[in-house]
């Protein structure tokens, strides 16, 4: 891979997320204290964090900002988890869950919030919970209530939503990624392109940004071990289980290239945030420094 000069993505900030330290839940005794992760994310070097599943990080603004300043970070995004395709009778369950995360994102003076559509299937016994293919009406319920909560998020928060495509959800692969922002309104919704879950459903990254540019409004950068991903799909295995057996691995093993994937977000010529993610739950706590570290490192030869 070339590498670019230092400056020459510079529009392009780089940060990490609970999700690189095997953080999936706001409270699991496999994961490590929160405490933990801001020291170690900070050792790391990166400046940016996101702040992961609701509750792992302190939820009181004030607490969470101390914790954060003292350590040099800022945050890039809250995160939700959505399930908008089931129609207007989970709007209000939805909306409690989303204006709690968006106050404290808000709160932090971050302006994204990254929206996950729900699971299909358990991401941790992989128990099948509905089918994996909408209805025409499940579509149309989807797209009509992510542009609600996209009008609803920014005309109360003042914040941006960025739909996060997902392995094992109904927003995954190519063509459903292009169904849904085909049928959303660019001015409501915006992308964020995780360029391992994309990978992970057959997607290529680069022609996603070269073909929706003005929609990408966000990045996670992961790659996916393709050996084990080639096991995974012949195997039907879910991803939860899928990823500990190690399918998102550290850069820059495994595809795809994340050096073609910067260069063609410069050229999108706005400023985004690029999130390290390395999916890695349940994992070793003391695993995710030195790997934070080495993609860090790795990260800079790239030029961000």
């Amino acid at each position: 891979m070339t590498s670019l000069s230092p400056s020459s993505l510079s529009r392009i900030r780089i940060g990490s997320a609970p999700d690189s330290w095997g953080v999936w839940f706001p409270d699991d005794p496999r994961q490590v204290p929160w405490q933990r992760f801001l020291d170690e994310v900070a050792a790391s070097g990166y400046e940016w964090i996101e702040l992961g599943p609701y509750g792992y990080l302190p939820t009181d603004p004030a607490v969470l900002a101390g914790e954060t300043a003292r350590r040099g970070l800022k945050v890039s995004a809250g995160t939700v988890f959505t399930g908008l395709h089931r129609g207007a009778a989970v709007w209000d369950e939805t909306w409690a869950h989303v204006s709690s995360v968006a106050a404290l994102t808000q709160a932090t003076g971050a302006r994204h919030l990254v929206v996950i559509p729900s699971f299909w299937r358990d991401d941790r016994t992989g128990r099948v919970l509905e089918p994996p293919e909408l209805t025409p009406r499940q579509w149309r319920d989807l797209t009509s209530l992510t542009e609600r909560l996209g009008r609803e998020v920014r005309e109360r928060y003042g914040l941006t939503i960025v739909v996060h495509p997902h392995a094992d959800t109904h927003i995954d692969s190519e063509e459903n990624v292009a169904r849904f922002l085909d049928g959303t309104d660019s001015d409501l919704v915006s992308l964020c392109l995780d360029t391992g879950h994309y990978a992970y459903s057959g997607g290529d990254s680069v022609k996603l940004i070269e073909t929706y540019g003005e929609r990408i409004g966000y990045l996670h950068l992961k790659q996916v071990d393709p050996e084990i991903l080639a096991g995974v799909r012949a195997a039907g295995t879910p991803f939860g289980p899928a990823v500990a057996q190690g399918v998102m691995c550290e850069p820059p093993a495994g595809v795809p290239e994340l050096g073609p994937v910067l260069r063609a977000a410069q050229r999108l010529d706005v400023d985004l945030f690029a999130i390290v993610e390395q999916d890695m739950y349940p994992c070793d706590p003391d695993a995710p420094l030195p790997i934070a570290r080495r993609t860090r490192a790795f990260l800079r030869s790239c030029g961000v």
